[in-house]
């Protein structure tokens, strides 16, 4: 439960329910206020008071509980002695057997779960009150009753204007409640606010330095292995089985010379296909007519993306070699670099290219005997999306993308391009 101020406006008033008797009440007001000093206005609250006699926590007299709404001025109004009684009897409280002390106690909801707010000395009881118990016969203190009310109305008018602003004031009597204070520092939780720091996301403008995109070129060498793309060519010296076609008897061989060096759509390479220490699992032609594709690596580790969060502008999505040049001091980069040159961290779509064709890279995974895919793994991609976050891919019932905390552990597989 949010815990509360109950700011003490305490006045009293005699109750004047019969003029042929001694008052059984007395007037009681306050404000309740949240953790934060906010007055709560027209709120059911559940309030308890608690008569004590001697000192605070003292011999409990009389306990009893009200449930009421505050104002728009978040003040409440009871009236002690008619309330729901708990416990012992109002009209037998000897008042000049003093002194008496009041503790009250709140529940916010308008429940039963009440919190101590604070326990205050009654300076002054109702003249009627005192004189019903005081056990002073004397007939002339019957008029000085309403002489003594007239006293504590006084202090009213004092009350009155303390209401906004007075409880600075009154909080000197509850400074036991005070201490309840510190329970404020959990406000201290708002320190969670350097999640703003978020807006540092701005800071990605500096993009621009992209501009040395140029680093990719040195991943380029890897198209060296490329020229192997050419053995496709020999598929070109099937066509010279054509040119035995030219005898007439000769069209079976010229069968076999269709057949064997074209390749799947033309390729030479395929998917599932072990190759330059991995598993082919994405292929394309490129712009110089050759074949290329890429490589999933035949082991795994696990891993964070940065022990620390750290905008490093590795925010490429379809470059993973680049952004993996870029991630120094990175244990799941780290772990990439044993795999040897020319291996990177995927980027996020690289890593999603690698689920489409998951079923092909585990065929060739399992056939080599090596470590399959998780099927129930976050993976790392080199995609960094601001300085404590970066892309995943949950290879899981097709959750796909997600974005988590650099510093968490998760799943590192490395990939090359050919």
């Amino acid at each position: 439960m949010k815990k509360l101020v109950l700011s003490f406006l305490a006045f009293i008033t005699v109750s004047l329910t019969a003029l042929a008797q001694s008052p059984e009440g007395f007037k009681y007001q306050a404000v309740v206020r949240n953790a934060s000093n906010v007055i709560l206005v027209n709120q059911a609250v559940g309030l308890r008071v608690i008569i004590q006699q001697g000192s605070i926590g003292g011999t409990s007299v009389y306990s009893e509980t009200f449930a009421v709404t505050t104002n728009a001025n978040g003040l409440v109004n009871v009236e002690i002695g008619n309330g729901s009684v708990l416990s012992g009897t109002f009209s037998t409280i000897n008042w000049a057997n003093g002194p008496y002390f009041i503790e009250t106690a709140v529940d916010a909801t308008g429940g039963t779960a009440y919190s101590v707010m604070g326990t205050s000395q009654l300076m002054s009881v109702p003249y009627a009150l005192y004189a019903k118990t005081s056990g002073n016969g004397q007939g002339p203190a019957g008029p000085q009753g309403p002489a003594g009310v007239a006293g504590p109305q006084g202090l009213q008018g004092v009350v009155g204007p303390q209401g906004p602003a007075g409880n600075d004031g009154l909080d000197g009597a509850t400074g036991p409640m005070g201490p309840q204070g510190p329970a404020g520092v959990t406000g201290a939780t708002g320190p969670i606010g350097p999640t703003g720091p978020q807006g540092l996301q701005g800071n990605q403008g500096n993009q621009g330095n992209q501009g040395t995109q140029g680093e990719t070129g040195a991943t380029g060498p890897q198209g060296e292995v490329g020229p192997q793309g050419p053995i496709g060519l020999t598929g070109a010296t099937g066509a010279t089985g054509a040119a035995g076609a030219t005898g007439a008897t000769g069209p079976a061989g010229a069968t076999g010379a269709a057949g064997t060096n074209a390749g799947v759509g033309g390729f030479t390479h395929y998917l599932g296909e072990a190759f330059n220490g991995g598993i082919i699992y994405y292929l394309y032609k490129g712009s110089d007519g050759l074949e290329h594709g890429l490589i999933v690596a035949l082991t795994e580790s696990t891993g964070k993306w940065q022990t620390t969060g750290t905008l490093v502008n590795a925010n490429r999505t379809e470059d993973g070699a680049y952004n993996t040049t870029l991630m120094t001091g990175s244990p799941a980069a780290t772990y990439i670099a044993t795999l040897g040159a020319g291996w990177y961290l995927p980027s996020i779509d690289e890593l999603g290219l690698l689920y489409y064709n998951r079923y092909s890279a585990q065929k060739g995974l399992r056939t080599g005997g090596n470590t399959l895919l998780s099927n129930t793994a976050i993976y790392w991609s080199s995609s960094e999306v601001n300085w404590n976050l970066a892309h995943t891919f949950y290879f899981c019932c097709g959750y796909g993308t997600n974005v988590y905390g650099k510093p968490d552990t998760y799943s590192v597989r490395g990939v090359r391009a050919f």
